[in-house]
């Protein structure tokens, strides 16, 4: 009795969402043929509500879904609405410098004003000056001793500007800039496609591809069943992202890549749709090839080898930072992370894309190598490049190495090396308090909040310019002493002179600038105040615990030992919120009983007794059949000898 209410509610819905599409175009007819047909056509179907849309999806596994995927989709909503307003900040930044004279004077000549209406002597002046502006200040640089994540741009003559390529409008082109453009790459049911069609004010055109037909069929669907403002927005395609992505070069404000699996075979393309200036938002969820179980495979598909350590799912999203970078650098492209996190399964990265031949020189700089030590928690990076000053110019040189011996000067053991990843910061500040306030300022208007802003306010308060991080309680392992208080380790660190932080991948993890012979001074001193039992002399802990200490730690309590949020008792790491949130099965694929442990036993058991009735109705109708065809058999035979002994005659 209740699946038929349920059911009836269905089709209700239903025929109010078919009708108000309808009546908004005036098509009354469509809609009393199409409310006909809903009966029939909506029987297997379920209404699954996200934010502001609404998806149909078939009690068949056809068209993937994810429940636990809110987290990502409300994550890109905060970052494209976000991107939206700092779009416009760079545009109303470009028209104000637009209508200032001209700074820079190449040869000696004189400049004009260049305002919005474009006189034609600052044009020629741009034109006929642009070669030897190349000479004097070529492309992007981007001027550090060490790269900091935020990249001061010198614009030139020939190229324009990063913020000028992102707000795309010429000197006599519009007072506001254009709606961005969004190409989701592989749709599915096209529940984010239409999440962003409905919930990001100034959006503009949202085109969903998917090379599978019952995938497209489903987002048509659903497109219509979302009624007019989707319709006007958001078109939907059959196509191979791959070649639809190569055949639309810097067309698109945004890109959004989320496949099941690696998105390594999508990169090169995806790094040229971006226009300049726009945002690469890559999902990943291989994460048993990026945290080290299949290194091999690692390095076939993102040109880089994991290692294995506490830090693997922070080294995860170095690594697909460094594989988009070499992407993009193969066209004088480059990225600048805004943010990218690590959730439940998966990494997300969302990063600008920009093109300049002279800044991608810098890309050395901003790649390491590990040296992960086999016997204790101590790693090293080895940087891939350094910059030479020499005669008021900056060139780039092959890193300094190795930064380690043959054997780990704590424990004794080798080291295994990893990488390249990506060693610059992976987070930008300004967007990421952006991001946060926007998040808490529409608080009800995202499904994920309390995950999402929790999350964001972690990584808010991380150390940026810091690669990977150590675990206390691994240190303590090695060791084999009781672990200390993570206020009073923090404390040591930063009584040593040192920063410290959390970190969003981990509870446990500690990020710090200091180094590691620093660290296992803190553990010594911790130890002869915490003894521990005699353990054999080849152990790692015994010969790190053999030496003494050069620091003596202070372990008095520091008052930036706890961060803000802990200080405010705000929640920064949530459990799921419900049982066997996670990863889903592969449409398409069959649900069997080994599935439980991914979709739970409730799912399973459902699953597989509607395919029980399936196949008992299929056999029931066999049988119909069968019996039909017995019953008809010999009269069809009669009739076919009849027909032959009348053809004879």
């Amino acid at each position: 009795m209740e699946s038929q209410v349920q059911k009836r509610v269905l089709i209700d819905r239903a025929n109010k969402k078919i009708g108000q599409f309808y009546y908004s175009f005036g098509y009354l007819g469509d809609w009393r043929r199409e409310m006909g047909a809903v009966e029939d056509e909506l029987g297997n179907y379920e209404i699954i509500k996200e934010g502001e849309a609404e998806i149909l999806m078939h009690s068949s596994n056809t068209v993937f879904f994810n429940k636990a995927q809110v987290y990502n989709r409300d994550m890109s909503i905060a970052v494209l609405r976000t991107f939206i307003d700092k779009q416009k900040e760079e545009h109303d930044a470009y028209l104000s410098k637009k209508k200032k004279p001209l700074n820079k004077i190449p040869n000696g000549k004189s400049s004009e004003p260049v305002t919005l209406d474009g006189s034609s002597s600052a044009i020629e002046d741009e034109k006929t000056n642009g070669a030897t502006a190349e000479k004097a200040n070529e492309g992007i640089e981007v001027q550090h001793t060490q790269y900091d994540g935020e990249a001061k741009y010198i614009p030139d003559r020939e190229e324009t500007t990063a913020s000028e390529e992102c707000i795309n409008i010429p000197l006599r082109g519009k007072q506001e800039p254009k709606a961005p453009k969004v190409l989701e790459a592989l749709a599915a049911s096209g529940l984010r496609a239409l999440r962003y069609a409905r919930e990001v004010e100034g959006i503009g055109k949202v085109i969903a591809l998917d090379n599978d037909k019952a995938s497209i069929e489903a987002c048509n669907r659903n497109i219509k069943f979302n009624g007019s403002v989707t319709c006007s927005k958001v078109e939907a395609y059959l196509a191979d992202a791959r070649v639809y992505m190569l055949t639309h070069q810097k067309e698109f404000d945004v890109v959004d890549l989320d496949p099941y699996g690696s998105p390594s075979v999508f990169l090169d393309s995806a790094v040229q749709s971006v226009a300049d200036g726009g945002i690469l938002m890559c999902t990943a969820t291989d994460m048993a090839v990026l945290c080290g179980n299949n290194g091999e495979v690692c390095h076939s598909k993102y040109g880089s080898y994991p290692v294995k350590g506490k830090y693997c799912h922070e080294m995860a999203l170095r690594i697909l930072l460094a594989c988009i970078e070499s992407h993009a650098n193969r066209y004088k492209r480059y990225i600048v992370p805004i943010i990218s996190v690590y959730m439940d399964f998966y990494v997300r990265v969302f990063v600008r894309i920009f093109t300049s031949a002279s800044a991608i020189k810098d890309t050395p700089l901003k790649l390491s190598y590990v040296y992960q030590c086999v016997g204790c928690d101590s790693f090293h990076l080895q940087s891939l490049g350094r910059t030479i000053c020499k005669d008021n110019s900056v060139k780039s040189a092959p890193g300094y190495g190795p930064v380690v011996p043959q054997e780990c000067n704590d424990c004794g053991k080798r080291f295994n090396m990893g990488g390249p990843i990506w060693s610059a910061p992976i987070h930008d500040k300004q967007w990421i308090n952006s991001i946060l306030a926007n998040v808490k300022a529409m608080k009800e208007r995202y499904p994920a909040y309390e995950k999402i802003s929790a999350v964001l306010t972690t990584i808010s308060e991380e150390l940026h310019n810091v690669p990977l991080f150590v675990s206390l309680h691994s240190l303590c392992s090695t060791l084999k002493c009781t672990s200390p208080p993570a206020v009073v380790f923090r404390s040591a660190v930063i009584n040593a002179g040192f920063q410290i932080s959390g970190s969003h991948v981990n509870p446990l993890g500690l990020k710090t600038d200091a180094p590691m012979d620093v660290i296992w001074d803190i553990m010594r001193c911790w130890v002869k105040n915490h003894p521990v039992k005699a353990q054999p002399q080849d152990n790692s802990g015994t010969v790190i615990l053999a030496k003494e200490p050069k620091l003596q730690a202070n372990f008095a309590r520091a008052a930036a030992s706890l961060s803000k949020a802990k200080v405010k008792k705000e929640v920064r790491y949530l459990p799921n919120p419900e049982r066997h949130w996670g990863p889903k099965v592969k449409a398409g694929r069959q649900i069997t009983s080994k599935h439980s442990s991914l979709l739970g036993p409730d799912i399973v058991t459902k699953s597989l007794g509607k395919e029980a009735e399936t196949e008992e109705v299929r056999e029931v109708e066999q049988d119909e059949q069968t019996a039909n065809s017995i019953q008809e058999g010999p009269a069809t035979k009669r009739q076919k000898t009849s027909i032959t002994v009348t053809t004879d005659c």
